[in-house]
C-alpha cells in the first residue's frame, strides 16, 4: 500500500500584491478629475476629497515608514488587532476617528501634486525595502502598540487601499481600476471574517446569496 502523501500549504507572500495595490493609489490619485475636485465634500461625511485621497495615499508611505522601523518582538493576529483597534468601534465624531481626518485634512492642505509626490516616491522605495522583509517579521504598529506579521500588516494596508479607493471613485465619479485576485482575495477574505464577526454567519451567507431574505446592512465595520 503506497504511504500517505503529506500535502504542505506553499507561504503566503503578499509583497508582490502590496506593490500592485500601491500602482492602484497612484492610478487613483494621479487622475485629473480627483485633483479638480480637491476641495469638494466626499461621499463620506466630513471627509473633503482632498482629505479622502490623502489618506488613501498615505497607505503605501505608512506601510514604507513601519517597515523599515526596528522589528518587534511579538505580533498579534490580524483580526484581533481589528478587534481592538478603537477606530473600528467608533463613531463619527470620536477622538480617534475625528484625529485620523485631521491629520489626513493637514495633508491635503498641501494640494493634489505634493501628495501624490509623496506616494510616487514611496513606490519607488517600496521593492527594496519589501525584500527585505521575511513572512515571521513582526511590523511594530506605533499608534496602537502592537505589532503583526508582514503578511498580515500589508493585508491591513491593502484593505484600507481597496476600501478607501472606492470611497474616492463614488465620491469623485468614476469606475475604480479593476484589483488583481491577489489583493482582492485577502482582504475580501478579510472583511468577510469581521463581518460575520459582526452581524453573525447566518447574516452574511444570506448577504451573499439570498436577495429575498438578505439584511439590508451588511458591513465589516
Amino acid at each position: 500500500m503506497p504511504e500517505p502523501t503529506t500535502r504542505t500549504t506553499p507561504e503566503r507572500d503578499l509583497r508582490p500584491a502590496f506593490l500592485a495595490a500601491a500602482d492602484h493609489v497612484v492610478a487613483i490619485v494621479s487622475r485629473d478629475d480627483v485633483a479638480a475636485a480637491w476641495l469638494q465634500p466626499s461621499a463620506l461625511p466630513a471627509w473633503s476629497v482632498g482629505g479622502l485621497v490623502a489618506h488613501l495615499a498615505s497607505q503605501p508611505v505608512t506601510a514604507l515608514d513601519l517597515l523599515r522601523g526596528e522589528p518587534a518582538t511579538d505580533a498579534i493576529a490580524l483580526d484581533e488587532h481589528y478587534a481592538r483597534s478603537a477606530w473600528v468601534s467608533g463613531g463619527l465624531d470620536d477622538d480617534v476617528n475625528v484625529s485620523i481626518r485631521s491629520g489626513s485634512d493637514a495633508q491635503a492642505e498641501a494640494g493634489r501634486d505634493a501628495v501624490l509626490a509623496r506616494v510616487v516616491a514611496a513606490r519607488a522605495e517600496l521593492p527594496g525595502v519589501l525584500a527585505d522583509q521575511h513572512a515571521d517579521r513582526a511590523v511594530l504598529i506605533p499608534w496602537t502598540g502592537w505589532a503583526l506579521q508582514r503578511d498580515d500588516f500589508l493585508t491591513g494596508r491593502m484593505m484600507e487601499i481597496v476600501v478607501h479607493g472606492e470611497d474616492v471613485a463614488a465620491s469623485v465619479g468614476f469606475t475604480s481600476p479593476p484589483l488583481p485576485d491577489d489583493v482582492l482575495a485577502p482582504v475580501v477574505a478579510l472583511l468577510t471574517r469581521l463581518a460575520v464577526r459582526r452581524h453573525g454567519q447566518g447574516a452574511v451567507v444570506s448577504a451573499l446569496t439570498r436577495t429575498e431574505r438578505a439584511p439590508r446592512t451588511i458591513s465589516a465595520f
